[in-house]
């Protein structure tokens, strides 16, 4: 049996791209990499086993805690992490879904191909810098009162159809079409939405980003036609979350679990894994939060699409529904949900891991996906009837340097993974150490002349936190999910144009 030790973290083999951390001591349930042997050793690299390990002690976990093959350290829950929690006798973890809720990625396709860009890039990079706001702080596409604030928490992507922004085709493409029922503006604070109410329509910073890209490589046939996706097509990709409000919201439902749950966050190794008991007043106010936070960042990714859709009709002098400009699809990353999913229990009908199930039974979970992306397959009832029968597509950025990746939920991805895949390249390198290895002016000057990549940014320091080599490969990283069977590869596609906060 191969064995890996990292600190004090010990996993087995368990087969191929699968190893495990046993049950010990006060853990619930076993936890799961789910890693080459390459991956996992930059996985092991910092804390993220340990916090994965931690995570295990959450209560009502279902089957293992789960993390991705980009998983690297986050705050208390790994980024890259899956943890399903039994939504009556467990709980929910503002910690195990993140600061930015719903930060997440939409793509949206065109009938262009390179040769019908090549010559306007810079054209097109300047353009698009200047339409949508970037950076830290304030500005948006739109700014609203407190009226129109809580009218997005509460409707989501229907208030962005009623207001102009968006067609009926968009909302059908969307995860959810783009609206949460179970949101709650109520329990969204002032001072949240007062941060929000300017950055309706903005990308934010760090590493959201917006990319012209070119399709490269079709690797299934027939579901890349049912996406309407085929080689040397210009598409665009949208990064970026709930901004500001997700960030405050966040921030004030850990604030009050330190103090009306405290009993709890002391049961737990990590305070960061700040959890609600399920069916306690506060765990039903902050999901009806975080569902009205992730209204708002769908409306927000949607008005950067409204504006992306005016630049390209003015650099290529042509309507956007002429462009065939429309949404594959858009997928959340930082999320609670509840789910249905089948979990195996025990004689007293508690969820335990599979190898300990007595029996299996349907349960309603709060499936947690921190840095982790959604990916069912086809069947399942949530998907929209464009997918119903090939499965849900599934993207997955690269960094700016290297290639990104669409899937379709995969065949194991329930068994495995609770419908979960990777969301990303995963980080291997801090913002901090990244700016101390790169110079922000010399790699936008690379990319440009070395593979003709035109990235704009607020500043240098911002593509020096961005540059590729922070990142895994995430040629890696979709091969696993692939060979796993989580998340199928359907296409890839290449940067051409990058602009960041």
């Amino acid at each position: 049996m191969t064995t890996r030790e990292f600190g004090d973290v010990e996993l087995r083999k368990v087969r191929e791209n699968v190893w495990e951390i046993s049950r010990e001591g006060d853990m619930r349930t076993p936890a799961r990499v789910l890693a080459s042997e390459a991956l996992l050793e930059q996985i092991g690299g910092d804390k993220t086993l340990e916090q994965l390990q931690n995570a295990t002690h959450l209560p009502g976990i279902s089957k293992y805690a789960i993390c991705m093959p980009d998983g690297h350290q986050g705050y208390g829950f790994p980024v890259g992490g899956v943890g399903a929690t039994d939504c009556e006798d467990g709980c929910i973890s503002p910690g195990a879904v993140g600061y930015d809720i719903n930060c997440g990625v939409r793509m949206m396709k065109t009938n262009l191909t390179y040769d019908d860009l090549q010559g306007k890039e810079e054209e097109l990079v300047d353009a698009l810098f200047r339409a949508i706001p970037s950076g830290l702080g304030g500005g948006g596409v739109v700014k609203g009162d407190m009226d129109t604030i809580n009218d997005i928490l509460e409707r989501g992507m229907q208030w962005a159809l009623d207001e102009g922004w968006a067609t009926e085709d968009d909302l059908a493409h969307c995860e959810d079409e783009g609206f949460r029922d179970d949101a709650k503006p109520e329990y969204v604070s002032k001072k949240a939405k007062d941060r929000g109410r300017n950055q309706i329509g903005s990308l934010g910073s760090g590493n959201h980003f917006l990319e012209v890209q070119r399709v490269t490589d079709i690797y299934r046939d027939d579901v890349a036609e049912k996406f309407g996706l085929e080689e040397d097509q210009i598409v665009v990709l949208i990064h970026c979350g709930s901004r500001g409000l997700g960030h405050q919201t966040c921030t004030d439902y850990l604030r009050r679990i330190e103090k009306e749950h405290s009993d709890l966050l002391e049961s737990l190794p990590d305070r960061e894994l700040a959890a609600a008991p399920a069916g306690s007043k506060l765990a039903e106010e902050y999901y009806g939060a975080m569902c009205a936070a992730i209204n708002f960042a769908w409306v927000n990714r949607q008005l950067i699409m409204f504006r992306t859709r005016q630049v390209f009709e003015n650099v290529f002098e042509r309507d956007w529904e002429d462009m065939e400009m429309n949404l594959l699809y858009d997928v959340a990353h930082n999320i609670a949900k509840k789910e249905v999913h089948d979990v195996g229990v025990d004689a007293d009908g508690t969820p335990v891991a599979s190898e300990d199930a007595v029996a299996r039974e349907e349960r309603e979970l709060y499936v947690h996906r921190k840095g982790a992306t959604r990916a069912f397959p086809a069947g399942r009832p949530e998907l929209p009837p464009a997918y119903a029968e090939v499965g849900q597509p599934v993207i997955i950025p690269g960094s700016m340097g290297s290639g990104s990746y669409v899937l379709r939920g995969g065949e194991n991805s329930l068994d495995l993974t609770f419908g979960s895949t990777a969301h990303g390249a995963g980080r291997l390198m801090s913002r901090t150490k990244a700016k101390q290895e790169y110079w922000g002016e010399t790699v936008q000057e690379e990319l440009r002349e070395q593979e003709k990549i035109y990235v704009k940014a607020q500043s240098g320091a911002t593509v020096a936190e961005e540059a590729p080599g922070v990142y895994k490969d995430v040629d890696e990283v979709v091969r696993v999910s692939d060979e796993l069977g989580i998340g199928d590869k359907v296409a890839r596609t290449f940067p051409v144009c990058n602009i960041k906060g």
